[in-house]
């Protein structure tokens, strides 16, 4: 006859397995049909595929799926409908994502069953597609409207962070973005402001480099140029100093310009790393979780008595965390021309490195709320366990018990890899001047092997400055 420790570590082993079968995949793997559709080009089946997929269609993935649906509409060219998706979005995000019950489903299990909350630059690539889509629908109060909530992520990730820290907080790309929105809407001295703060980011280190992007020539004519625009003389003549540059504007095109963005490749992947960690007991009694060559120490963010913490029990700790893995772009450069002219693109955003850099600054923290996670499951593990030896004798219940709790802890462990991968790596961009009526403007793409293909649309110079963003998401 089977004894009860047997039959509960039987059933303990059971449920494990259907968990560790369930739960062992990374987010991109489980939704990777949508994200190969993407690539491809393929956006009705792309949309197909997100439609019918039921790890993006759970509710802590709502954000998530709100975002993607953005994005697949926006490619697919129905901006109204992009605009539904990202306002929801929007929504969600202003009422708050968090919690108690979310906070309690992230120490008792992992912060992958928590729900998703969105990257901080995540949430300001949401206002480019909506201003875009604004644009695109000639709905150009709105499209300002959006511009000036620009200016409203950026004090709400102010917020987060003490000012002295070296955090992600502005985003120089989007404050260009919105300079080139309110300057579309004739509104030269706010566009001068938002032109001249997104300077001022990249003034702020020596290299004039913010998060792999080097500040672009375009940015720097723009803010003399609307600075001379608005009699501002005096800024006009410390920006060309700062600069080293002397700018004189030309004459105005007559068909107005086009400012022509690249989005290239398809933003980073979360993948899984373990890492392993050991907790010690400093003289002062203080505890921290320290990795096996000592570069990291966490302290443990315990709220019992630390006293009465067993070392033993915690001596070592494997965690789950997560880890971005670059996708390479299929092409390295691409080459415009307008009626023969040629103009150069500059990279604007590199949301690579944002994506790596964000990680990194948070890793302390993260880190130390999951050592405390698992921490706090091995302490009742090994208490559970000591119970059952309590009186010389084996208690076959509460021994199955242990092992239980300690199958739960090793395989309820789980680094959160979502992400939203459908953003490209890089934008750059360039302003191109318009002859009046109809232009022909080519982008050459070039791939590493040297081979380049030709794509060519059409524009309309209607003596306005106009917007058109062109993806090559492999």
């Amino acid at each position: 006859m089977i004894n009860s420790r047997t039959h509960i570590c039987r059933v303990f082993a059971f449920i494990g397995l259907m968990f560790w079968l369930s739960g062992c995949a990374t987010y991109n793997q489980s939704v990777a049909p949508y994200y190969k559709s993407v690539s491809a080009g393929n956006y009705t089946q792309a949309e197909k595929d997100l439609d019918g997929n039921s790890l993006i269609q759970k509710p802590r993935n709502k954000l998530l799926y709100l975002m993607e649906k953005g994005r697949i509409s926006h490619l697919r060219g129905e901006y109204d409908n992009s605009n539904k998706y990202f306002n929801e979005a929007d929504q969600l995000l202003d009422q708050g994502l968090g919690g108690a019950s979310d906070a309690a489903v992230g120490v008792l299990l992992n912060s992958a069953s928590q729900n998703y909350k969105g990257e901080d630059f995540e949430k300001f690539m949401i206002h480019y597609y909506k201003a875009l889509n604004y644009i695109y629908l000639n709905q150009t109060d709105e499209a300002i409207v959006e511009a000036r909530r620009i200016t409203l992520q950026s004090q709400q990730q102010g917020d987060k962070f003490n000012n002295k820290d070296n955090r992600y907080t502005d985003d120089a790309f989007s404050l260009m973005l919105q300079g080139m929105l309110y300057e579309a809407n004739n509104d030269v001295n706010n566009a001068f402001i938002s032109y001249r703060n997104a300077a001022e980011i990249y003034l702020k280190s020596p290299d004039k480099t913010y998060y792999g992007t080097t500040i672009p020539v375009g940015l720097e004519q723009d803010v003399i140029r609307t600075a001379k625009l608005n009699g501002f003389t005096t800024e006009a003549d410390e920006f060309e100093k700062t600069f080293g540059i002397s700018y004189q504007p030309g004459k105005p095109s007559e068909g107005g310009d086009l400012i022509f963005f690249w989005e290239n490749g398809l933003a980073p992947v979360k993948t899984q790393v373990n890492m392993f960690f050991s907790l010690i007991r400093n003289s002062d009694g203080d505890l921290f979780f320290s990795d096996a060559g000592g570069g990291i120490v966490v302290p443990f963010n315990y709220t019992g008595d630390r006293g009465k913490v067993n070392t033993k029990s915690v001596e070592s700790l494997n965690v789950a965390y997560p880890k971005y893995v670059a996708q390479t772009p299929y092409y390295t450069s691409a080459t415009i021309t307008n009626n023969g002219q040629e103009a150069y693109l500059t990279q604007a955003e590199n949301i690579n490195e944002l994506a790596f850099k964000t990680l990194q600054q948070r890793a302390l923290k993260e880190l130390g709320g999951i050592l405390s996670r698992v921490a706090v499951k091995k302490m009742a593990e090994y208490s559970v366990r000591a119970a059952a030896k309590s009186d010389g004798k084996t208690n076959g219940w509460l021994e199955g018990l242990s092992y239980g709790i300690q199958l739960y802890s090793l395989l309820s462990e789980k680094a959160d890899t979502r992400n939203w991968q459908s953003l490209p790596a890089y934008i750059s961009y360039t302003r191109i001047p318009l002859q009046k009526g109809d232009n022909k403007i080519s982008i050459t793409l070039k791939n590493a092997q040297g081979a380049s293909e030709t794509k060519t649309i059409n524009v309309q110079g209607t003596g306005r400055l106009q917007f058109y963003n062109f993806a090559t998401l492999r």
